[in-house]
């Protein structure tokens, strides 16, 4: 369990704001939240092992991507789904054709 030190902000000339903008800031910067989310749910040592191994590829495929980028090949891009192409349309075929032919 790590402790984290309490976050305390005084309000200076009575403006609440500016001094609720900064703790919400110094909770943020602290992780309070982050831990708290994190304490919510149990997650398992192979999910954690799995999603840090992911993050990691990730952020290997980024930089030899920016490493690239940087020497001048433009014709590299970040995101890694397919594009989506568009449906086929059906041929006509002698069935369409006959059925077409009736309806006349």
């Amino acid at each position: 369990m790590s402790k984290i030190k309490l976050v305390s902000v005084k309000v200076i000339k009575g403006d609440i704001n500016r001094a609720l903008k900064k703790y919400k800031r110094r909770v943020n910067d602290s992780g309070h939240l982050l831990e708290l989310r994190e304490r919510k749910t149990y997650t398992k040592p192979t999910t954690v092992r799995r999603k840090a191994k992911q993050q990691a590829i990730r952020e290997q495929q980024k930089e030899t991507i920016l490493g690239k980028i940087a020497d001048g090949d433009t014709s590299l891009r970040f995101y890694t789904k397919k594009k989506k192409t568009k449906p086929n349309k059906p041929k006509n075929t002698e069935k369409d054709l006959s059925t077409k032919e009736l309806l006349k």
